[in-house]
């Protein structure tokens, strides 16, 4: 019988691939024999070289691509260079996001003193961030009627959360461009198609860390109410993404399209 989870020799494209987050899941891949491409930052060059060079240690296949997600061409001469080292892609990862601090609401601030342009660099990032490249890479899949799309959403798509007023608009809207696109990419391009995404739930990265942890390693109280209403009464490991990410990424979900899926310990599903 089959191995519907098979993802040997599929070519994996992941923006934002260098992060903490990143480095995991394309490390998983390349052991799943993928050949992954990872796109980040030209001054995440030197972490990336790095994790290639595991990979490659390990005997896996993979390159590192200086990218900016916002910038079109730039993601088409990715794109050749990908075709070029490996002739097609199969599976795009849009990873690449992120907040800024004056996009967020603070407890002594209010509304008032939103950054307005701050929020719309952190829409920019999230959302015109994971547009662009799948504008970019799924031409490859259309042409050859197969591939499989994986946005990361948030909990902020499913309902607000204090403070990060900007994060939780652009992931709200990568819910629903994901949904869009998975209806759009199967009616014109057929069922070989799919789009759906991640929700992971709450992680420590070097991203939340001062939002999450104190100077002292303590719990931040912004911790504590997170654990408090998540059942699993912690936070998240970055490999309790893989699972998901490699059924949405395989045959296993051949008829998955449109979903946004949760990974989060409860925190969505709990009340009280």
């Amino acid at each position: 019988m089959k191995n519907l989870f098979d993802i040997q020799g599929k070519v994996v494209v992941m923006t934002g691939a260098c992060g903490v987050l990143g480095e995991t899941i394309v490390k998983y891949f390349a052991g799943q024999g993928a050949r992954v491409a990872l796109l980040d930052l030209p001054r995440t060059a030197e972490t990336g070289r790095r994790i290639v060079a595991d990979i490659t240690a390990a005997g896996g296949q993979a390159l590192f691509l200086p990218t900016d997600v916002l910038d079109q061409p730039t993601l088409e001469r990715n794109r050749a260079d990908i075709l070029k080292a490996w002739g097609t892609v199969d599976i795009l990862l849009n990873a690449a996001g992120g907040n800024m601090a004056a996009a967020t609401v603070p407890p002594d601030k209010t509304i008032f003193d939103l950054d307005v342009d701050a929020v719309r660099k952190v829409v920019d990032l999230n959302l015109f961030g994971t547009i662009y490249p799948t504008l970019v890479f799924a031409r490859v899949m259309t042409e050859k009627g197969r591939g499989s799309i994986i946005n990361f959403c948030s909990e902020t798509s499913f309902r607000p959360l204090t403070r990060v007023a900007g994060y939780g608009a652009a992931k709200s809207a990568v819910a629903s461009w994901t949904k869009y696109l998975a209806g759009e990419l199967a009616l014109k391009s057929g069922d070989g198609l799919r789009v759906n995404a991640i929700a992971p739930g709450f992680l420590l990265t070097h991203q939340n860390h001062d939002l999450l942890v104190n100077p002292d390693g303590s719990l931040t109280d912004r911790s504590r109410k997170i654990l408090d209403h998540t059942p699993f009464g912690r936070f998240l490991q970055p490999d309790e993404l893989l699972g998901t990410l490699h059924w949405l990424a395989s045959d296993a979900s051949a008829a998955v399209t449109g979903t946004i899926n949760l990974v989060d310990g409860g925190f969505e599903s709990f009340s009280i």
